[in-house]
Parts: C-alpha cells; sequence; structure tokens
C-alpha cells in the first residue's frame, strides 16, 4: 500500500486514495459537505473527510472537561440525535460520550479552537453574549469571535448557509475561471455571501468596505474549518464576492 493510500473499515471492497479538490463533496461516513483534502474510491464515487478516514478512538474536549469521546461509526440508540457544537443531525460517524450523552461531528470535534492567518485571529466559544453576523441572535451554537470582539459567526449559521446553498455547490452551478497567473478559482460554488451577514453600517463608505472585507475573510476561515479542512483553501474569493454584495 502507497503512503497516500489507507483501507477503511467503511470501505473493505477498496483502497482509498488521499485527494485534494475544490469541488465540494458529501463525506459518506459522517454525511456531512467536505471540500479539500480527503480520501477517495474513484471506482464506487466514496468520499470520507480527513478527520472520519482517520479519527481518533477516543478524543477529549476543553469545553467538556468531564466527558470523554468515543468514537462510533454511527449513533447510539434509536433516538434523533444532533451535534452539540453545530446543532444540525448526527446521521454518521460520531463522537460520542457515554456518560454526558453529548454527540459531535468528527469536523467539529476537531475545529481549531484559534484560526490564525498571521492577520486575523479567530477564538472557538462554546457560547457568546454578541449577536452573530449571520442570524442577528446570541447564544446558540459553538461560535468563532475575532480577537477584536468585532465578528462572531455561529458554527451553527455556517452550516445552514452551506446546507441552503448545497445544490449550487454539489452541481456545480458556478464558474470556474482560470486567472492571468494560470491558477483555477473559484466563483460560486462557494455560497453566495449577499444578504447573509446582519452587520449594521453607520460609518464612512471606505469604513464599510473594510467592514465587509474584514467579515468576509472571517467568514471565509470559519468555512474552510467546518467543511474539514482549515486551511486557506478559499483565500481571496469569499472577500471577493462579500464586496460585490
Amino acid at each position: 500500500m502507497k503512503y497516500n493510500e489507507i483501507s477503511h473499515f467503511s470501505h473493505p471492497q477498496h483502497i482509498l486514495k488521499f485527494e485534494y479538490t475544490e469541488a465540494p463533496f458529501k463525506c459518506d461516513g459522517c454525511k456531512e459537505v467536505g471540500i479539500g483534502s480527503h480520501y477517495r474510491c474513484a471506482y464506487c464515487d466514496f468520499d470520507l473527510h480527513m478527520h472520519c478516514a482517520i479519527p481518533s478512538l477516543t478524543i477529549s474536549h476543553p469545553f467538556y472537561t468531564k466527558c470523554s469521546f468515543q468514537f462510533l461509526s454511527r449513533p447510539p440508540g434509536d433516538v434523533p440525535r444532533y451535534c452539540n457544537a453545530c446543532e444540525k443531525d448526527v446521521t454518521g460517524f460520531v463522537y460520542h460520550c457515554r456518560s454526558c450523552g453529548f454527540d459531535l461531528h468528527p469536523c467539529c470535534a476537531k475545529l481549531p479552537m484559534v484560526l490564525d492567518d498571521g492577520e486575523v485571529k479567530l477564538y472557538l466559544y462554546r457560547k457568546v453574549s454578541a449577536p452573530c453576523h449571520r442570524c442577528g441572535r446570541k447564544g446558540r451554537s459553538w461560535s468563532y469571535r475575532s480577537g477584536c470582539k468585532k465578528y462572531n459567526l455561529h458554527v451553527a449559521c455556517v452550516r445552514e448557509m452551506l446546507v441552503e446553498n448545497w445544490h449550487e455547490l454539489y452541481f456545480g452551478r458556478g464558474k470556474c475561471t482560470t486567472s492571468s497567473s494560470g491558477n483555477r478559482r473559484l466563483e460560486t460554488r462557494i455560497p453566495s455571501l449577499k444578504n447573509t451577514l446582519q452587520t449594521p453600517h453607520r460609518r464612512s463608505r471606505g469604513k464599510v468596505k473594510k467592514c465587509c472585507e474584514m467579515a468576509g475573510l472571517a467568514l471565509q476561515f470559519v468555512i474552510s474549518a467546518v467543511l474539514g479542512d482549515p486551511t486557506a483553501l478559499i483565500a481571496g474569493v469569499i472577500g471577493t464576492l462579500m464586496s460585490r454584495g
């Protein structure tokens, strides 16, 4: 077996190969959307997030210091369950705490506590008192908050936005253009951000533009993390879409 190949209990008939894609996919492990680095069987159109392909048997999380989460291939019991991070249904792979009953999607369980590109820092909180820039509400799910405390994004809201735009994402209604440098760039496969951020603008035009750029950059990082690949995968695209809105 090559270094970029693995065998997996959920797909024993074929070897899974490491791939990197700009097109979204649905993970056959946790059943959630993904993008970027993953393992795939091209014969069967079978995909797994990195976190689902190479899970930890047990994990702990700083938000739940008394819990020990065990990796399960399916939700326990017959009662519908939801992820305590993003509040979405759990229908596949999951990290479950037997003593407390908490559940986390694999990608949610591995969300970075800090997203940092050298200029913008976003910190993961279990709860924040400030309203979310997307829904305008407080509380709800885990949130990413900027170091300046001006930008807050619920993990749940980012997931909702991805689900709402799933058809456009998956079937690729958007076009993939090529820049002058030869790099391929996604246009509308990333969810449209027009009218999605509830940001009050009582500022000059220049400050409004800067505010949108910063909010768009923050959202870019959170989307990449929620999709299971917290890298600068879609750098520039989100900010561009924000400025057009």
